[in-house]
């Protein structure tokens, strides 16, 4: 997504006001900077863009919000339609259809980075999900990590495991 909005909008994308961010996505921006100052980091691009969360770049596929400068943010003409569908070049899709399932992926990563237990979920769908997203962006990655993930492994020995004997 960095690629593409900086192709379209200049290395400094997220500085441009063509861009049309909202002001939730430029506070997120400026707290990020300020924390990378804080931690004596300069706050140029690659680690800007290494500072910032995956929920940042899914809400950049949101419909965007209010604006500081025009009411409110149109992320459909502003982000999406002149650089982010090129972020997924593998498949045609609209922003809607991928903010959904990386929304979805955002949310079960959050589950698992704050220790929340995931045993009840699907994995099996998730795993898949996984793969379908990863596919969007690069099939050969898809490929790679279906290659050699153990996950699909280690699901089919779960729910292949007899009960455990009382």
């Amino acid at each position: 997504m960095h690629r593409e909005l900086t192709a379209k909008f200049g290395l400094l994308w997220y500085e441009n006001p063509l861009c049309g961010l909202d002001t939730k996505t430029l506070a997120k921006l400026a707290a990020t900077r300020a924390e990378l100052l804080r931690d004596r980091y300069d706050d140029t691009p690659p680690q800007i863009v290494s500072a910032l969360s995956f929920g940042f770049w899914i809400a950049l596929l949101g419909p965007g919000g209010q604006s500081p400068f025009s009411g409110r943010a149109n992320y459909e003409m502003t982000l999406w339609r002149p650089a982010l569908f090129k972020a997924f070049p593998h498949k045609r899709i609209s922003r809607k259809a991928a903010h959904a399932p990386l929304d979805y992926l955002r949310v079960f990563r959050n589950r698992i980075a704050h220790h929340e237990p995931i045993f009840n979920r699907h994995l099996a769908r998730d795993y898949e999900s996984i793969l379908e997203v990863t596919g969007w962006i690069c099939p050969a990655t898809r490929d790679w990590i279906a290659h050699h993930s153990r996950v699909g492994e280690v699901l089919d020995a779960r729910y292949n495991d007899p009960a455990p004997e009382i």
